[in-house]
């Protein structure tokens, strides 16, 4: 039985695996883009590396994970003596170091978190060549684990024998981005670490859905008291707060509805328009709102001071209403509608021009009219006015001393300014701080972006954007008016939606950059001031494609109608977008702007939110847009052969003379369908609204539908052999080996090696080596391997190095490194965590504690006791006890468990619940079988943090409810 389960263990490299092989090299074609193993882009380190030097400006390593790898090369040298060192000290020092590659994620295939990781990045084929003639039998120290040192072994012995076999495992076939081509491709590193840009110039970037099912969200703000709060107003006249982690408080912060005017007639710029906390939130608890109302059949604009209630810090006080300022509007549109605090503590108020066309109202229009509020933009104080009148004029306002001009007036001849913002200023020299940046909505040919000033006249209606639009009034040389920053024809968008600064942490490349958009046209827009010159460049936003935003939880679409910008408290930006313009729809989406060319380093903008005190519920994000990461292939894969298990009674394969199990890895592919038709189905979003899914264009959302092709289940003749092929083999067969008992092997010329009887972890070496024709550097006899034994022993090493460090010989001296390396056991055999799932390849199967060998899973163990709710098993049709499908126990039945958001973390508390320790892998897509029509699927959406005792303490979407079917059941291998 010994020799069967050993040629087991061989055959599958040669008989199953290229199969597998086929499959994933389908899964390589296709550009790929900076990333490192964590899933994230890369980064610049706050400090520079001290072994890695050559990514000490842009990479995937701190100064801590350069300590880990210098740790792990000089453990490794250390088998080497002097000329050792010399000889493979290089090959080693840049494999190790690949985990510091900007392209890491591609050089280890870890762009894909559905499939295999591999367990040293992909070389090029020359140097793959040039490293197995010096160095080949290194392989088995880059790829042993710290706590067996044997365990690969019998995987490396046939490997380092054979050049094809050994550059088939460590090459990868794309020539541009295998190691060190990608070093020196000229393409490649052109740009690198700076915003993607595509062929036209447009910047690509991604997106991440933070919030959604809201009414038409006007605005977004926060309190900037340390709880990383956000607060979302809806126009129909409900504010929400939600909180750092998403989740949205159940009751409103303030409810206006019954007072706010507005209707659910798309395009109506009534409302409820914008919120301001007040500068010192925290200690003046006041808030202050804009809003259309309704006096005996009169249409006002009202700004209103609300109180916080003593009671809860999440609601305000609707008693406490106190009416700062009312606007009668001669029209139903031109509402302005923005409230701000500047740097100076004054609260800012933007007002339309009345509405109608033209500005038809007097001589000059009221933008040009100083004696009334219409078209400008106001600076009350309201401190200090608990006890006298609702605001007070600031002594330096322009107009302050100006015959008949109102003064409250700040600036005027503005058209109809929706959303202003404050600069926060460069964070590192503060320059630009304080700056006042407006979108001015145009007439029929332009639309304009401005930079408020104290007593400035933006020259509306005598101008629209740098042109005329009333030609005498545009003649007149007392208009002394301020032109744009920057203008743009109707042709780009009909209704400019004003923007924001970038100057948040997270991703430096956007510094400066001011990020505004179009409501009718759906277009995203940059400018760049050109500091020398005082000009602004401008650029067009574009989503980039699903290979640039392939990061855990982006997207590269959104919802047309851009409502408003805004910006959280540590300075990251959004906006908010509707797919229908109704004050009643719940179509509107909160996005985060994400770069996924380059982020701060590692610690550098993390945060911790001051605690809030909740009353009431806690309602759970749940995003509704398909993760790029997440979107199922469209074409079909190459097939592969159907898990069977075969016994004594069947028929064997060729060349065979006993019997043999063989048990065919689980695959993360799609299902293969008896019928040799595969379908693939994606979940829909809403098909109600248009969406921004193309670079410049807007084009309608393609709705995903089902795809099905014929397949054809007999694999291609050919066997190619290849890195997945070997790793997956070490990976799905180990918990079938048993102690081996070798017959003795020959040499070439017949003469046989003497060997003790050993087990797979323990591999052979010979007495006296004989010289390897292969190199004269390195000796190492040759086994020749037969159908009745597969060479699973490995050979002698080089003379150059030991199997135990060595004691006297060539010990290289360490550089000084200023951090502490890790002295876990991990780093022996470096896999990477993934996003979706752990590299698990060395791990050894053991029986959980606690359970016995006839103990049945889902029956709550000896005696029949009643389940617990949350219960989980792991259900198969192999017998391994430590895989399959996952099932959990709710209300009374098994059902299954989608794999959309299901982590690693996930799957580490369901093998803790079986007796496990961990999770080694989380299969996706039905991998590890999918369950019948009759099996419920009970939970969807699963995020856990790792400490729960079952997944029902997770966050969850609610029990029975999903968006998926049985071919997304996860499936998870634990350890």
């Amino acid at each position: 039985m010994a020799l069967q389960t050993c040629n087991l263990h061989h055959s599958l490299i040669s008989h199953i695996l290229p199969f597998v092989l086929l499959l994933l090299l389908h899964a390589w074609g296709g550009c790929c883009h900076p990333q490192c193993l964590d899933y994230k882009p890369p980064f610049e380190p706050r400090q520079p590396l001290v072994f890695c030097k050559e990514y000490i400006k842009f990479g995937c390593c701190d100064l801590e994970k350069d300590g880990e790898i210098s740790a792990k090369f000089y453990t490794i040298m250390e088998h080497f003596d002097h000329s050792g060192y010399e000889a493979c000290g290089r090959y080693i020092r840049s494999i190790l170091c690949q985990e510091c590659s900007p392209y890491s994620a591609h050089l280890f295939d870890a762009e894909d978190a559905n499939t295999p990781m591999r367990m040293l990045p992909g070389l090029c084929g020359d140097y793959c060549s040039s490293y197995w003639l010096q160095c080949r039998y290194t392989l088995s120290l880059l790829l042993e684990d710290s706590g067996n040192p044997q365990q690969f072994a019998n995987l490396t012995a046939t490997i380092e024998e054979d050049r094809k076999m050994f550059c088939d495992y460590l090459e990868l076939k794309d020539k541009q981005y295998c190691y060190p081509n990608v070093l020196t491709n000229t393409e490649l590193n052109a740009n690198l670490g700076l915003v993607r840009e595509d062929p036209t110039g447009c910047l690509e970037l991604c997106l991440q859905e933070v919030a959604n099912g809201l009414r038409n969200p006007v605005a977004m703000i926060h309190a900037e008291d340390g709880t990383h709060r956000f607060f979302v107003a809806e126009q129909l006249g409900y504010v929400w707060v939600y909180l750092a982690n998403g989740s949205r408080i159940d009751r409103p912060f303030l409810n206006l509805t019954h007072a706010v005017l507005t209707s659910p007639w798309a395009g109506d710029e009534r409302g409820f328009l914008c919120i301001a906390l007040h500068p010192r939130f925290d200690e003046v608890k006041k808030a202050y709102v804009y809003y259309s109302v309704s006096i005996k059949k009169e249409e006002r604009i009202r700004v209103s001071e609300f109180t916080l209630l003593t009671t809860d810090d999440n609601q305000l006080d609707h008693s406490s209403e106190r009416t700062i300022l009312e606007v009668v509007e001669p029209a139903s549109n031109h509402n302005g509608g923005q409230l701000l605090f500047g740097r100076d503590g004054y609260l800012y108020i933007f007002i339309g021009d009345g509405g109608r066309a033209g500005d038809p109202f007097g001589k000059f229009g009221n933008s040009q009219n100083k004696s009334t509020l219409l078209g400008k933009v106001l600076r009350l104080d309201v401190d200090n006015n608990d006890d006298g009148t609702p605001y007070s004029i600031p002594s330096d306002n322009p107009f302050l001393y100006e015959k008949e001009a109102r003064p409250e007036i700040y600036a005027y001849g503005v058209r109809n300014m929706w959303r202003c913002s404050i600069d926060r200023g460069d964070p590192t020299t503060g320059r630009g701080g304080g700056r006042l940046f407006c979108g001015d909505v145009g007439q029929n040919k332009f639309e304009e972006v401005d930079l408020i000033v104290k007593g400035g006249n933006y020259g509306w209606r005598a101008k629209e954007g740098f042109s005329c639009y009333d030609r005498k009034l545009c003649l007149n040389s007392s208009l002394d008016d301020i032109l744009p920053i920057f203008a743009y024809p109707h042709k780009l968008g009909k209704s400019v939606t004003g923007g924001y600064i970038y100057r948040g942490c997270q991703m430096p490349n956007l510094n400066g950059l001011y990020i505004f958009g179009d409501f009718m046209s759906g277009r995203l827009m940059s400018l760049k001031e050109n500091v020398a010159s005082g000009e602004w460049q401008y650029r067009e936003i574009c989503m980039g494609g699903d290979q640039t935003c392939r990061f855990p939880k982006l997207i590269n679409s959104y919802y047309k109608y851009i409502i408003s910008f805004a910006e959280d408290e540590a300075g990251e930006l959004y906006f908010l977008a509707t797919g229908v313009a109704s004050a009643k729809a719940r179509a509107g989406v909160v996005y985060k702007i994400v770069d996924p060319s380059r982020r701060a380093a590692p610690g550098k903008c993390s945060f911790k939110p001051a605690p809030v005190k909740i009353k009431g519920k806690l309602v759970h994000f749940y995003p509704k847009e398909e993760f790029v990461i997440n979107k199922k292939p469209t074409t079909t894969p190459i097939p592969t052969t159907s898990t069977r298990k075969t016994t004594t009674t069947t028929k064997t394969p060729p060349r065979r003379k006993t019997p043999i199990i063989i048990i065919k890895p689980p695959m993360p592919t799609r299902k293969t369908i008896i019928k040799t038709t595969l379908q693939t189905t994606r979940k829909t979003p809403p098909t109600t609204a248009l969406k921004t899914t193309s670079k410049t264009t807007i084009k309608p959302t393609t709705v995903p539908t089902t795809v099905q092709k014929a397949m054809e289940t007999t694999p291609a003749p050919t066997t190619p052999t290849g890195y997945r092929t070997t790793i997956m083999t070490a990976a799905f067969t180990r918990s079938a080996q048993t102690s081996i008992i070798p017959t003795s092997p020959t040499r070439k010329h017949g003469t046989p090696l003497q060997y003790a009887p050993i087990t797979t972890s323990k591999p052979l070496t010979s007495a006296q080596p004989p010289p390897s024709p292969s190199t004269t550097s390195m000796k190492r006899p040759k086994v020749a391997l037969t159908s009745e034994r597969p060479a699973a022993l490995t050979t002698p090493r080089p003379q150059y190095w030991s199997l135990k460090p060595t004691t006297s010989g060539y010990k290289p001296q360490r550089p000084p490194i200023n951090t502490t390396p890790t002295k876990t056991q991990e780093e022996g055999l470096r896999l990477g965590e993934k996003l979706e799932n752990t590299g698990g390849a060395n791990q050894v199967y053991k029986r959980p504690r606690g359970r016995s060998r006839d103990s049945k899973r889902g029956r709550g163990g000896r005696g029949g006791r009643k389940l617990r709710a949350g219960s989980v098993r792991l259900v198969t049709t192999d017998g391994l006890s430590d895989r399959g499908r996952l099932e959990i126990f709710i209300r009374g039945e098994w059902g299954t468990v989608c794999d959309d958001l299901f982590t690693s973390k996930a799957g580490s508390v369901v093998c803790r619940q079986l007796g496990f320790t961990t999770a080694l892998v989380v299969m996706k897509r039905a991998a590890l079988g999918e369950a019948d029509r009759n099996v419920r699927i009970l939970l969807d959406d699963v995020e856990c943090e790792g400490g729960e005792r079952s997944l029902l303490e997770c966050k969850r979407s609610r029990v029975g409810k999903h968006n998926c079917s049985h071919g997304e059941d996860v499936g998870v291998i634990c350890g």
